[in-house]
């Protein structure tokens, strides 16, 4: 697959299995650690985590990229509460969410975009496809690279530190993050919201 070219890129081409394939094996376990966090039924967890997927797959061709940041894990998250009230009604269900609270007000948390679920959901996120994106990228680089990236950019490290612990220029320390930094954005765009990256 060209890492030049973004995942959502991909999605746009329906024939691409590759990249349904990799939609799923994304977002998949994502979605089903929400559900079951806040307390859906075990035996529903993987029939609402296909809904969802369908409905990804289905409409996609629908969904247009807009100019907002984390528009596509917006428009993921409203997917996902609609799959869940309607798997709940078709169940004829009164599932308890975490804590006791009600499933439906749950789901109406996660629907509104300003609540502290939908902020929570959104930040998870996030975290979770970052760390998706650093592996998949990390076989284009060289070690030596991929380390100087990690030290300065994931783990805080100086330039001038990182520069000596490998024996390379600050420059090549900086070259390193730039390029890392710049597979990342193209990889990811429109699934997380550019400041995370």
């Amino acid at each position: 697959m060209d890492t030049s070219v973004s995942f959502l890129n991909l999605l746009q081409l329906v024939s691409d299995d590759e990249a349904w394939n990799r939609l799923v094996g994304l977002y998949s376990p994502l979605i089903r650690g929400w559900l079951r966090r806040f307390g859906a039924a075990t035996d529903d967890i993987d029939d609402v985590v296909q809904e969802v997927l369908t409905v990804v797959f289905r409409r996609f061709p629908e969904f247009q990229r807009q100019p907002r940041a984390g528009a596509f894990r917006s428009w993921l998250r409203t997917i996902t509460a609609n799959c869940l009230r309607d798997h709940w009604r078709k169940s004829n269900r009164r599932a308890a969410a975490v804590g006791g609270s009600d499933f439906g007000e749950m789901v109406a948390q996660l629907e509104d975009p300003q609540s502290g679920m939908s902020r929570l959901w959104n930040r998870e996120h996030d975290q979770y496809v970052i760390q998706y994106l650093l592996e998949e990228v990390r076989p284009n680089f060289t070690a030596q690279t991929w380390r100087a990236f990690q030290r300065f950019a994931l783990d805080g490290r100086s330039a001038d530190e990182v520069s000596q612990e490998l024996g390379i220029s600050v420059n090549a320390v900086f070259i390193a993050k730039s390029r890392v930094m710049s597979s990342l954005r193209k990889q990811g765009a429109g699934l997380i919201d550019d400041a995370e990256t």
